[in-house]
C-alpha cells in the first residue's frame, strides 16, 4: 500500500526560488515544486518529513519497503527519491542498485538515508548508486539544500 501526503501550503509555496550564485547578486527565478518519493517504514519519520517537505510545497509519495519503493519509482516518475536504506522487504541498498541499473530509473537522484551514521556508510551508500548521504535524524536545512542541488 503507498501513500500520498499532500500537506496545504500557500500557492507561493509551491514554487522554490533556484540558486543564483551569491556574488552576482542575480535574482532568483521561479520554479514549480518537484514530487519526492519517499521510501521510509518508520511512520513516525514518515509524517514529520513529509509534512516538512510539504510546507515547503513539495509533493511526496511514501513507499514502506525497498520492493514497493522500485515500483512507485516506475509509477510515478518522481524528480528526487529519499530512500531508508534499512527496509523490510528489500533493502534500500538493493533497491538503489536496481533503480540505477533500470533505463527508466537511473536519471533518477537518490539521497540515502540512514540511521547507521557509522564510518564507511556514506561510501557505501554512494557505491551502491546513491547520489548523496544523509544520516538520521534528518537535518532539514542540509536536506533542503541537497535536494535543490539534486533537482534538475
Amino acid at each position: 500500500m503507498h501513500r500520498h501526503y499532500r500537506a496545504e501550503a500557500p500557492a507561493e509555496a509551491c514554487i522554490r526560488p533556484e540558486r543564483a550564485p551569491a556574488a552576482t547578486g542575480a535574482p532568483r527565478k521561479m520554479t514549480a515544486m518537484a514530487k519526492i518519493l519517499y521510501v521510509e517504514d518508520n511512520e513516525d519519520n514518515v509524517y514529520m518529513l513529509t509534512r516538512r517537505l510539504g510546507r515547503r510545497g513539495y509533493e511526496v509519495v511514501v513507499a514502506t519497503d525497498g520492493e514497493q519503493g522500485i515500483a512507485m519509482a516506475r509509477s510515478e516518475a518522481p524528480a528526487l527519491i529519499l530512500m531508508d536504506l534499512s527496509l523490510p522487504v528489500l533493502d534500500g541498498w538493493e533497491a538503489t542498485r536496481q533503480l540505477k541499473a533500470a533505463a527508466d530509473t537511473r536519471d533518477i537522484p537518490v539521497i540515502a538515508l540512514s540511521a547507521h551514521a557509522m564510518s564507511g556508510e556514506r561510501e557505501k551508500a554512494l557505491a551502491a548508486g546513491c547520489d548523496d548521504y544523509l544520516p538520521k535524524p534528518v537535518d532539514l536545512p542540509a536536506l533542503l539544500t541537497k535536494i535543490e542541488d539534486l533537482l534538475p
